[in-house]
């Protein structure tokens, strides 16, 4: 049985898709964790907390839709890539796990509120840093023996893939920051136009640093971006992410509220189409195609049916839980 090379592209997406609705979706839960130890005790770190409670937990489906898809779709770059990775994806669960466990005791045990509060924050920053951790393992390239994985257990841990966790950090907190500017107002939505402009400026040179190193990880990065006629297709993704850099401080001057967060998924909607000029038509960069990493056709095929029934349902019911709640926050109270 072989691969069929549309399904293994239609799967390529449907993963991708995910990833960027969990990075969009959680990105900005996380990001408030991050942001936590700079809100005020009391009742901003409240509003902050009830900004996301209706929503945190079902953010995370995209992220089981992500991995889940990936072992089931590309069996191979899974074997490869989950050894390379463990112990930043271990990290990662224990981080949300972590961040989830006390998202529900800080109203419950009040008296430890100042311990459950750092919880929340930990277990953000560390699945944050995780997670952008890995995107850098995968970008500077993993060693494949035959089938599996064929490098060390810290082979993950460079310089690069730090610098690409600290940028994930830093666009999380922009995210989780522009989200609060939206669902808030008074003092607390003050607070986070403040967070919004230091954030803004933390992700933009991380996002600088990491698009000026990457092309010169692997010859073939240099090629997709700095070579002729490459470059003319390549060179739109930073002329757009500068026009929307632009757009994005002008709202933050003129106090929009919606409009920032809309603007940084722009931001990020172009850092992924980065991510696939750098990658395509690699799943392991350098190592492993999506065809060679695909399942047989006709389990591709038939997956494909469950999918398509179950995707939209998830964006039905995520659409109606975000308007539910949609609006400013309340009081302190919202949350229990």
């Amino acid at each position: 049985m072989t691969a069929d090379p549309t399904l293994a592209l239609i799967w390529a997406f449907v993963i991708v898709f995910a990833v960027f609705m969990y990075v969009v979706m959680d990105g900005f839960d996380l990001g408030i964790g991050i942001l936590f130890p700079a809100f005020g005790v009391g009742e901003e770190r409240d509003q902050a907390m009830n900004a996301i409670a209706p929503v945190w937990d079902g953010n995370e489906t995209w992220l089981v839709l992500g991995g889940g898809g990936l072992m089931a779709a590309f069996p191979l770059a899974f074997s490869v890539l989950m050894p390379a990775m463990y112990p930043p994806i271990i990290a990662m669960l224990l981080g949300l796990v972590f961040r989830g466990v006390a998202f529900e005791f800080r109203w419950r045990d009040p008296r430890h509120r100042a311990f459950w509060d750092f919880a929340f924050t930990a277990g953000s920053v560390t699945a944050a840093l995780a997670q952008g951790i890995v995107l850098g393992a995968l970008l500077q390239g993993v060693k494949v023996s035959g089938r599996g994985y064929g490098g060390g257990w810290l082979d993950w841990l460079t310089p690069f893939s730090l610098l690409t966790g600290v940028g994930v950090v830093a666009g999380y907190a922009l995210l989780g920051a522009c989200w609060l500017i939206f669902k808030t107002e008074g003092g607390a939505q003050k607070h986070a136009f403040r967070l919004a402009r230091v954030t803004g400026i933390a992700a933009a040179l991380a996002v600088t640093a990491v698009s000026a190193a990457t092309p010169f990880l692997e010859y073939r990065y240099y090629e997709r971006w700095l070579t002729f006629p490459n470059i003319l297709f390549a060179g739109s993704v930073p002329v757009l992410l500068g026009a929307l850099s632009v757009g994005f401080w002008w709202a933050l001057l003129n106090k929009k509220e919606l409009l920032p967060f809309l603007l940084t998924l722009g931001l990020y909607l172009l850092c992924f189409a980065g991510l696939g000029i750098s990658m395509y038509p690699d799943i392991v960069p350098g190592s492993v195609s999506i065809v060679q990493a695909a399942a047989p056709a006709k389990s591709q095929g038939f997956m494909l049916l469950g999918a398509g029934t179950m995707i939209p349902i998830i964006l039905a019911y995520t659409a109606f839980s975000y308007w539910v709640f949609r609006g400013k926050v309340g009081d302190a109270s919202g949350y229990h």
